[in-house]
């Protein structure tokens, strides 16, 4: 049976408010809520200053407008178009589509193919978190590995096309999509004037800014193991993105066995290692959302070694065993809340 489970963020903030859900005509120094669900997930906009409802009705058109160009599971967006043109010829896209891709692309090619925008066969031959989710033969495995390889994708920013070179190559850009957007909202949101501003898609958390009082947010990290409503510690931030992905996220169980939503595009089964979750705190979310994932692939180690390598990046990793591990950059701004964790210093 399917079940799913949302590893991603809670967000623990300390606000000086309570009841985020504020009507339409509320006071100017009240913030201004609304959520709505788009992408496959929860989108909330939570406004601090220059609350209006017509801020948030660009806000959220524009998450619509999106998700109509970069859905896989939605009919004729303009994803599903250019997967239908593999193995043909370039086609053709706009420029969101087409910078997506390429950053999807340039993640690709750092982590060698863990992180690999081109996993779309496998992921719809597994569909974990839809109900047609089942564990594949490894018959159908076999034959849909050699349809994975993001070195059969060329960009051309000439005429902002994109080639996919084998026929039945798909594109799946879930896990960068939601990040993309988030960093498209707090664009948007600051040319209308807005300063402070909390965005969440699913768990994908964008600061705009800091807190009205001057301070910082604190993001609580989800525990892997627990409900929703259970952290292992916050993060404080501003100006910021926190992103999580982990193995109780979203899974299949089957046979007794549970097989999380992270797949290895050189196996075709889903990434074993020592990691239950992984948060990444970057400037930007779509960054958070590629490296989430291309990070938990490469296993502690691994893992811890590689985001030491990039600038402006910083991770908190936590273990099978309940054990947490920080990036040096986090040392002065993770908090460990729960005794049920240690903090490996």
């Amino acid at each position: 049976m399917n079940k799913f489970f949302k590893l991603f963020l809670s967000i623990f903030l300390l606000l000086s408010f309570t009841g985020c859900s504020t009507p339409s005509n509320a006071s100017s120094n009240e913030p201004l809520k609304r959520t709505e669900l788009l992408m496959g997930t929860t989108v909330s906009i939570t406004l601090f200053d220059h609350q209006t409802e017509e801020t948030l009705d660009a806000a959220f058109n524009l998450v619509k407008d999106l998700e109509n160009e970069l859905s896989l599971n939605k009919s004729s967006t303009l994803l599903t178009q250019l997967n239908a043109s593999s193995g043909t010829s370039p086609y053709k896209v706009n420029s969101t589509l087409f910078d997506i891709v390429e950053k999807g692309l340039y993640y690709s090619q750092l982590t060698n193919g863990s992180f690999d925008l081109s996993v779309g066969p496998l992921v719809k031959l597994w569909s974990i978190g839809l109900p047609e989710a089942r564990v594949p033969s490894q018959t159908e495995i076999d034959a849909t590995l050699p349809l994975i390889g993001y070195q059969n994708i060329t960009l051309n920013k000439e005429d902002s096309s994109i080639y996919l070179h084998k026929p039945s190559m798909q594109l799946d850009l879930g896990g960068i999509a939601k990040g993309y957007t988030a960093d498209a909202i707090a664009t948007l949101l600051s040319s209308k004037g807005v300063g402070h501003a909390l965005i969440d898609l699913g768990g994908n958390i964008y600061t705009l800014g800091a807190k009205i009082d001057g301070s910082l947010w604190k993001v609580g990290i989800q525990d892997p193991f627990e409900s929703r409503s259970n952290i292992v510690g916050y993060v404080s931030v501003a100006n910021q993105s926190v992103v999580t992905s982990g193995i109780y996220e979203r899974y299949l169980e089957a046979d007794g066995n549970k097989y999380h939503h992270i797949l290895n595009p050189q196996t075709g089964y889903p990434f074993e290692n020592d990691i239950a979750g992984i948060s990444i705190i970057s400037d930007t979310s779509i960054d958070g959302d590629a490296l989430s994932t291309a990070v938990f692939s490469q296993g502690l180690e691994e893992g811890m070694a590689f985001v030491q390598t990039l600038p402006g990046i910083d991770a908190i990793f936590i273990t099978k065993d309940s054990q947490v591990y920080i990036t040096e950059g986090l040392k002065n701004s993770f908090v460990l809340t729960n005794e049920a964790f240690t903090l490996v210093e």
